[in-house]
């Protein structure tokens, strides 16, 4: 038996984010976002499923909070859903929704748990994608003006921050892939989205630090991990253009002012322009506290001509698989920090997002979901072994507190520790909730 073990002062949480969860989407003056948009048009998201109710946690917010007390994480990390405390997307803010997070902030730091807000989880008001969305550099003004008011509102109490989840996301895979709101397929829509996102992350932590001083804020990428297949030139450079797509694209220009030129030339080459205007490097290589990473999953990489945009093929390392499909693959979580503190140096980590889905029912009041532990077990590990190579890590979020609306995946797809009746709300822990819990008590599990 072996022990893996960690220092007391590695902070431990849980997240969500809140079109997934909260549900109401149509009470107390909020207005639609991109997700209630994309979500209720035919063939977006499968069964048809929306997030109009989710998991209802906008009701159930006290309940929650005290699934987290009894869990004993250090923080939870949550998203501000923009239409709901700014429904115009810019000038008034809505007092009710302003209400919602006060109250649950409030809930959270009388269970001494502390808060880390996300800004922006993906859920543009619909009012702003009618003007352009992110393609419309306007929308980065939109976006400072919501950060400012949410700084003021809440930085008195609040002091963990994330300003963006997952650009990759947000740009490439909403607006080049389509998967995800607002459904788009072209480069050029995410090549500008992938900046202005960028942009207005810097203009955020410019004003942050003169409005909450004595609070840290930073950004969370989402990166997996391409090992190359072979020795061969042609597979290590699939395998670098793959990860450039995921990792430098979006995480140069934070931390060395400059986007990878192998990048900006091969859009080009696509007829997709990098659109740069004067003083945005500066505004998005401003220095941040902590990077947050979301990390899932990975694969290896060989070269294939035909294999996208970066003729790069992904093949898993085995037939281990999340009952979403991907890969399971820890050792790369382990490659993927060491990488980071090899390119960036030692820029504090928060581990934002890392969990497993497994559609695991309830039978006789409990969820055995003995694979999430394995999956966890696994890439703790991996994250005490980046630990003892010195990578400067903060804390660990588990992804997700609750099974909830996963995007374009709708219901079927289950990621949290505590199961969810999407008819009834009701919650059950799932043995994954127990497991964390004695993992997050004791400071350590054991490996058999």
């Amino acid at each position: 038996m072996t022990t893996i073990e960690f220092s007391k002062a590695l902070k431990w949480g849980a997240a969500t984010a809140s079109y997934q969860i909260e549900g109401a989407a149509h009470e107390d003056g909020r207005s639609p976002s991109i997700w209630d948009t994309f979500s209720h048009a035919p063939g977006n998201i499968k069964n048809g499923d929306h997030g109009d109710h989710a998991c209802n946690s906008y009701h159930l917010y006290k309940e929650d909070v005290q699934h987290l007390k009894e869990l004993g994480v250090d923080l939870y990390r949550f998203s501000i859903s923009w239409s709901r405390v700014m429904p115009e997307g810019t000038g008034s803010l809505n007092p009710k929704g302003v209400a919602y997070y006060r109250n649950l902030i409030e809930e959270l730091l009388n269970h001494d748990i502390e808060p880390m807000i996300t800004l922006y989880h993906w859920d543009l008001p619909q009012v702003l994608q009618d003007k352009g969305g992110w393609e419309n550099r306007a929308t980065i003004d939109a976006f400072h003006e919501y950060a400012v008011a949410m700084f003021k509102e809440f930085g008195d109490q609040v002091k963990s921050w994330i300003t963006i989840n997952e650009p990759w996301c947000a740009s490439f895979l909403s607006n080049y892939l389509g998967i995800h709101a607002p459904g788009k397929t072209d480069l050029q829509a995410a090549v500008d989205v992938s900046h202005h996102l960028l942009t207005a992350h810097g203009k955020a932590v410019q004003s942050f630090r003169e409005l909450v001083p004595d609070g840290e804020i930073g950004y969370a990428p989402n990166i997996g991990w391409l090992e190359p297949f072979s020795p061969a030139a042609e597979d290590q450079d699939a395998c670098r253009r793959g990860m450039l797509w995921q990792k430098e694209w979006f995480m140069d220009p934070v931390f060395k002012g400059t986007y990878p030129e192998e990048l900006i030339q091969l859009f080009e080459k696509h007829n997709a322009i990098l659109k740069i205007e004067e003083g945005d490097l500066d505004l998005i290589s401003q220095p941040i506290d902590f990077m947050g990473i979301n990390y899932y999953t990975g694969s290896l990489g060989r070269y294939k001509e035909d294999a996208g945009l970066f003729q790069v093929e992904e093949i898993p390392l085995d037939n281990r698989r999340t009952d979403i499909g991907w890969p399971i693959y820890a050792d790369g979580f382990y490659k993927a920090l060491t990488n980071l503190k090899e390119s960036y140096g030692d820029v504090p980590i928060y581990i934002t997002e890392n969990g497993a889905c497994y559609n695991h029912g309830v039978e006789d009041g409990k969820v055995n979901d003995q694979e999430r532990i394995d999956y966890l077990k696994q890439h703790i590990t991996s994250l005490h072994r980046a630990i003892k190579a010195g990578v400067p890590i903060k804390g660990y979020i588990v992804w997700s507190l609750l099974d909830n609306f996963e995007w374009a995946e709708g219901y079927e797809k289950r990621f949290g520790i505590i199961h969810v009746n999407f008819d009834t709300f009701e919650r059950t822990r799932k043995e994954s909730y127990y497991w964390y819990k004695n993992t997050v008590e004791n400071k350590r599990f054991e490996i058999t």
